[in-house]
């Protein structure tokens, strides 16, 4: 994937940037603050951003609220040391794919980042966890929200919700892939939600499917590329 590194610290880039190239990665620039970041997308039309949250000048979230707002089908996703609920929400909202702290392993890291080349996000458990439980905080609309969904694209929102790839959606419903993709599309777009980790959580805090399991991880398999035209 062609990649692009932003961080104020030279040596930590450094140590991503060699990691990336050993796993077939292009690193096609490297920035030390949002400024940078958002003059070197222009110029080299990245398919992935790495971006801290923190740096001088012009932080991560606005650059990637920025950098979304004309290269949607760029993907962003931050590493940082961040734990601020705030910094994560504002991320998801900004439109950012992922949330990585950086202890996280390499191979950890690896894996995302092939999640990410498949159009998953980049959320551990533990971020999943956070994000499921401040949509549960506040009041739904249950009636309203389930109104405006078919009974498909109910069957559909169940099952992504409960973890199946599109393919064992398809399956169960004896639809296509491309099916399954088309009734994501509209539950994303109707739920009003950002990004694929926001649907399951509005999914959840709505009333619209039972609580996810204990050990649910909708990053890892569960959601496939959603297009979403606001973000």
């Amino acid at each position: 994937m062609r990649t692009v590194l932003v961080d104020d610290h030279a040596l930590f880039r450094d140590g991503v940037a060699s990691l990336l190239l050993a796993w077939g990665h292009e690193v096609v620039g490297q920035a030390s603050d949002g400024n940078e970041a958002i003059e070197l997308v222009e110029q080299t039309s990245p398919e992935i951003v790495l971006m801290d949250v923190r740096m001088p000048n012009v932080g991560g979230l606005e650059a990637t609220a920025r950098i979304k707002e004309r290269h949607p089908e760029v993907a962003i996703v931050m590493l940082t040391v961040s734990e601020d609920e705030a910094d994560l929400f504002r991320a998801i909202k900004a439109g950012a794919q992922g949330y990585l702290l950086k202890n996280l392993e390499a191979a950890q890291l690896r894996s995302m980042l092939e999640g990410v080349a498949r159009g998953e996000p980049a959320i551990t458990p533990a971020t999943a966890a956070r994000i499921i439980d401040e949509f549960l905080r506040t009041p739904g609309a249950s009636h309203q929200a389930t109104q405006r969904l078919t009974d498909r694209e109910l069957e559909v929102l169940k099952l992504v919700t409960a973890g199946q790839r599109n393919r064992e959606i398809a399956a169960e419903l004896g639809i296509s892939e491309n099916t399954v993709k088309f009734h994501l599309k509209n539950i994303v777009e109707k739920l009003h939600a950002q990004n694929r980790a926001e649907l399951a959580a509005r999914a959840v805090r709505e009333g619209l499917v039972p609580d996810p399991p204990g050990d649910f991880m909708p990053h890892e398999r569960s959601f496939r590329h959603v297009p979403v035209r606001h973000r």
